[in-house]
C-alpha cells in the first residue's frame, strides 16, 4: 500500500540539514580555573556551546558587550572567535594549543577550581555549514525556563562526568554527548525564540511556514509552487509567500533551490553522477540543474566536486 503525500512521515529539516552536511561532533572538553585567567578560541565553520557547571565568568565576542555567565548557562556561538575570561580586563592568552595534544581534553589553570566549563558542539565537513550557521545568531543564550531546559541539565551533567572522568570510550560518549546537547539547545532556541527572529531554523517554530518547510524537505525531487505549498498549509499564495519570506529571509522557491543544491553538492562529493544528481533534487534537464547550480553556489557542477 503506498502512502499519500500527507500520510507520508513528516521529514525533520533541522536533523536532515545536519546529516547532509556532514555534521561531525566536536569533542567535549572542560576546563577548571581560578584566580585570573582568559582563553581565546578561533572562529572555525561550526556550531559550538560554552556552559558553566561551577561558578562564573565571562563570555567576549567581536561586536558585542561582555556577557556574564553563571553556574547552569549555556550559550551556543556560531562561526566566531570568542574568548571566556574570569574578568573581561584580562589579556586572553590562546586556548587552542592547550588541548591540542590528543586526549588532552580537560585543562586546569591555576592552584583550586573557582570555575568550571564544558565546551563541545558540531563542526561541518564541507564549505556549505552556511546553511546552517546564517540561520542562526552568532550567539544565544538558552533560558533555563524553557521547556528543555530539563533535558539541557541533564544531557550537561551527563557529559560533565565523561570529560572529568577519563574511563573507557569516555572521548567517544563526550562527543555523542555534545552532539544531543547542541540540538536540545537548538531546540530549546526555536521553542522561545521570538516570532520576529529571521531565519530558517526559528520558522520551523511557525505552525504554518514549518510545515512548508518540512514538505519541501520531504519531497525535495517535487516541483513545487508557491500556490501548492500555501494549498497544503491553508494559506493564500501571496500571504504564504509574504509570510514564508519574512519568517526565513528568502521566498520558498528560493529557499528550496538553495536547499537542492547544498544537497546536490553532497551528492556530488559522493561520486554521483550530474545526471543522478539533477534528477535526484528535481530538474529533468542538467543544462538547468547545471545553470541553478551555478546561480547558487557560484561554481559549475563539475568544479564543484
Amino acid at each position: 500500500m503506498s502512502l499519500s503525500r500527507s500520510a507520508k512521515p513528516i521529514a525533520d529539516p533541522f536533523s536532515e540539514v545536519l546529516a547532509a552536511l556532514g555534521a561531525r561532533s566536536v569533542r567535549g572538553t572542560g576546563l577548571e580555573a581560578a584566580g585570573d585567567w582568559a582563553l581565546a578560541f578561533d572562529g572555525r565553520a561550526r556550531l559550538k556551546f560554552v556552559a558553566v557547571t561551577r561558578g562564573q565568568c565571562w563570555l567576549l565576542l567581536p561586536d558585542h558587550s561582555p556577557q556574564a555567565l553563571v553556574e547552569g548557562d549555556v550559550v551556543l556561538i556560531r562561526d566566531t572567535r570568542y574568548a571566556v575570561a574570569s574578568d573581561p580586563a584580562v589579556e586572553p592568552m590562546d586556548g587552542m594549543p592547550l588541548y591540542a595534544a590528543p586526549g588532552q581534553d580537560l585543562v586546569r589553570l591555576g592552584a583550586a577550581d573557582e570555575t568550571a566549563l564544558i565546551g563541545g558542539g558540531s563542526g561541518f565537513a564541507n564549505g556549505s555549514a552556511a546553511f546552517v550557521l546564517d540561520a542562526l545568531p552568532k550567539f544565544l543564550r538558552i533560558d533555563a525556563r524553557s521547556s528543555t531546559a530539563e533535558a539541557v541539565a541533564r544531557t550537561l551533567n551527563a557529559l560533565r562526568i565523561e570529560v572529568a572522568h577519563a574511563e573507557l570510550g569516555g572521548s567517544l560518549v563526550a562527543e555523542r554527548l555534545a552532539e544531543i546537547l547542541i540540538i536540545t539547545a537548538v531546540r530549546a532556541f526555536v521553542a522561545t525564540n521570538p516570532k520576529n527572529s529571521v531565519g530558517w531554523v526559528t520558522a520551523l517554530a511557525d505552525p504554518r511556514i514549518g510545515r512548508a518547510l518540512r514538505l519541501m524537505h520531504g519531497d525535495v525531487a517535487c516541483r513545487w509552487t508557491a500556490p501548492m505549498l500555501a494549498s497544503e498549509v491553508g494559506m493564500s499564495r501571496s500571504a504564504f509567500t509574504q509570510r514564508f519570506t519574512a519568517r526565513v529571509g528568502r521566498p520558498p522557491l528560493d529557499y528550496l533551490t538553495h536547499w537542492r543544491m547544498v544537497l546536490a553538492q553532497q551528492k556530488l562529493n559522493a561520486g554521483e553522477t550530474v545526471a543522478a544528481v539533477a534528477s535526484a533534487v528535481g530538474y529533468n534537464s542538467q543544462s538547468a540543474f547545471a545553470h541553478a547550480f551555478k546561480r547558487t553556489l557560484g561554481r559549475t557542477p563539475r568544479s564543484g566536486r
